[in-house]
C-alpha cells in the first residue's frame, strides 16, 4: 500500500468510528487499540454478559453436536 493510499485508508477509518453509534463495537475496537498496545490481559474479563452467555451457548451446542456445516448452512440460507 503506498503512503498516499495509506493516509486515505487511515482518514477513512477515522471517520468511520467518529460516526459511529454501536456501543459493543466500539468496545471491541477499543479492545483491539488495548491488545495491540500490551495492556489488555484478560480478553474474556472485557466482554459483556451478553456476549459470555452467547459464546457459552455455542461452546454448549457444539459439546451436545448441535451444530451444521458451513456447507448446510449456506445450502439452507439460499434455499430459505
Amino acid at each position: 500500500m503506498s503512503t498516499a493510499e495509506l493516509k486515505n485508508t487511515k482518514e477513512e477509518v477515522v471517520a468511520w468510528i467518529e460516526s459511529l453509534k454501536d456501543d459493543s463495537l466500539l468496545g471491541l475496537l477499543s479492545f483491539i487499540k488495548l491488545s495491540n498496545e500490551g495492556q489488555n490481559s484478560d480478553w474474556w474479563e472485557e466482554l459483556n454478559q451478553t456476549d459470555k452467555d452467547n459464546i457459552s451457548l455455542g461452546i454448549k451446542d457444539f459439546e451436545e453436536e448441535n451444530t451444521m456445516s458451513s456447507n448446510e448452512f449456506w445450502k439452507g440460507l439460499t434455499n430459505g
